[in-house]
């Protein structure tokens, strides 16, 4: 598949680029994405070959007759088939802490897997958290990016004098889903509370989230969790907010291009290495940890997050928690200063100002979504709280 990106010229012809990527992964969507950016910026004059389905191949890369390539070297097989290619060749991939694992003499964009992880150890440190956890992936030669975080993080605990708990898991697949899943329920059932995971990625991070509800322990009362990638599709399918760390992958693309520019044009950047810090952390529900004294009201409010949008009653929850309504209204005055009707509209308006940021999304959808009853009580709710319409508060947000 073949993108024409800049303005040709009768005098002029595109170079022909390879871009090797994985673009089914966020990560790599971004970083293709920055590199779009950098033509657009610059204007430049590429044609850019990805395959169709968005996978990186390398059979036959060999015999491909272009002028350069970028490529994701997170992949050992990837950087093996382009080792001694007569052309100019961009890595990306994540840093190393051992500078031997660097690939030599190729110039290198990294992301700052170190800071990843800093970012979210010292948010989770910021909520009061004193036990902390690193939910990764089984040690393979694709996984490398996976192995310097889980060091980073046991490195980072060791320093603060703590004793941090590592969990891998098992490679996910379809056929092995339900004992993956049990392991992990009894994994968190298992864990000294309240506690603070990070998560290699965002996809790990839904996997524990939905372990946490099948576990009936509460989020982020008991565990706060951290992910890294900040993917819109693992906020899409959870059932609570997502906290991530934002990877510089665009600005990793544009740094890459700028290179390979470079070098089309002669420029020496053999021994070029960049390393490049995370974009910042989205804040969100899932790792606000509040430590709370009643156990009514922590549970209480983990079955609201999961079922707020189902238009529940206090009555339901009261039920789930196992006391009366009267009772469960006194903890919450008590605990929250608030009832149990507030906290449940609370969420629901949480849900709607997130989904209010796609303007494409029908406002009565959004309505039905976050367990409004109609659109006018919605609109209704925005007003009382906010004192105007949702559209309005989605305005206002931006400046």
């Amino acid at each position: 598949m073949s993108l024409h990106y800049g303005t040709e010229t009768p005098t002029m012809s595109p170079h022909r680029i390879a871009l090797l990527f994985n673009a089914n992964k966020v990560y790599d969507r971004q970083i293709i994405a920055g590199i779009g950016d950098y033509l657009k910026s610059t204007r430049m004059v590429w044609d850019l070959f990805m395959e169709e389905d968005f996978r990186s191949r390398t059979v036959g890369i060999q015999n491909w007759r272009g002028d350069g390539i970028i490529a994701d070297y997170d992949d050992p097989t990837v950087a093996e088939a382009l080792s001694g290619l007569p052309i100019p060749v961009v890595a990306v991939g994540g840093s190393y802490a051992n500078e031997s694992q660097y690939p030599a003499k190729v110039p290198y964009v990294a992301t700052d897997n170190v800071e990843l992880v800093r970012l979210a150890y010292v948010h989770l440190i910021e909520q009061g958290l004193q036990h902390f956890a690193f939910y990764g992936l089984p040690p393979l030669p694709g996984n490398r990016w996976a192995q310097e975080r889980e060091v980073a993080f046991c490195n980072m605990v060791e320093h603060d004098g703590l004793q941090g708990i590592v969990y891998r898991g098992s490679q996910t697949s379809a056929g092995g889903w339900g004992l993956a899943q049990e392991e992990m329920v009894s994994w968190v059932r298992s864990l000294p509370k309240p506690i603070g995971i990070i998560t290699v990625t965002d996809a790990r991070a839904r996997q524990l989230l939905q372990a946490c509800v099948v576990a009936d322990t509460p989020v982020p009362e008991q565990i706060a969790v951290v992910g890294i990638d900040n993917d819109p599709i693992a906020q899409l399918l959870g059932r609570i907010p997502l906290s991530s760390v934002i990877q510089g992958a665009e600005e990793m693309g544009r740094r890459a291009a700028q290179i390979l520019h470079q070098m089309l044009h002669g420029g020496d950047h053999s021994n070029v290495r960049i390393v490049v810090p995370p974009a910042g952390l989205s804040v969100q529900t899932s790792s606000l940890h509040q430590p709370l004294k009643s156990p009514h009201v922590m549970r209480a409010r983990h079955y609201i997050r999961q079922y707020a949008h189902l238009g529940i009653k206090t009555e339901q929850v009261a039920q789930y928690v196992g006391i009366s309504r009267s009772l469960l209204e006194e903890h919450f005055k008590r605990e929250l200063k608030k009832t149990v009707h507030d906290t449940i509209l609370e969420h629901k308006l949480e849900m709607a100002r997130g989904m209010l940021s796609d303007t494409s999304m029908p406002l009565a959808e959004i309505a039905v979504r976050c367990g409004f009853t109609t659109l006018q009580y919605m609109y209704a709710v925005f007003r009382r709280v906010y004192n105007c319409t949702p559209r309005e508060f989605v305005k206002s947000a931006r400046g």
